[in-house]
């Protein structure tokens, strides 16, 4: 009867009870997901997500910005040998319901820099959006291949 009414206890360390709470914290933002409608699909520290890749000599880079307007907020420029894409977002919501008002303002701003390869020509840069979908298209320029030099002695 006494091994029945005797329970093991193990002391829980300070720090086993904070390293679950920290858990929740870290998983936070994966158990309630922003509305993708309203937030930018991004990578920490609002970064702009792209995928780039090289297509008939030319470098195409593609940035995830839907429901935006691109004329007024996204900004595209080339300088210093680096393309530079940065987007800005503002939503308002009014909601007028059973004698009560819900406004909701979202905002934010997102940026990405990419380095660039040498020699471009700036002016030859074209951008366009379409279906949420920003396509940046930079021609490379032409690189000469490496020749072979002959050592002579003398």
């Amino acid at each position: 009867m006494v091994g029945l009414l005797k329970r093991e206890t193990k002391a829980v360390e300070p720090f086993e009870t904070f390293g679950w709470f920290d858990r929740v914290f870290e998983d936070w933002p994966r158990l309630f997901p922003l509305n993708r409608m309203v937030a930018f699909d991004t990578t920490p520290g609002g970064t702009i997500r792209v995928d780039e890749f090289r297509q008939d000599g030319t470098l195409v880079i593609r940035a995830e910005l839907p429901g935006i307007d691109p004329a007024k907020d996204v900004d595209v420029t080339v300088s210093d040998g680096t393309l530079h894409i940065e987007a800005r977002r503002t939503a308002e919501e009014e909601t007028e319901e059973k004698g009560y008002v819900r406004r909701e303002l979202r905002y934010g701003s997102f940026s990405r820099t990419i380095p660039l390869p040498e020699g471009l020509v700036t002016s030859d840069v074209t951008a366009a959006y379409k279906d949420g979908i920003l396509e940046v298209r930079v021609p490379l320029p032409e690189v000469n291949p490496p020749r072979t030099i002959p050592v002579t002695t003398t």
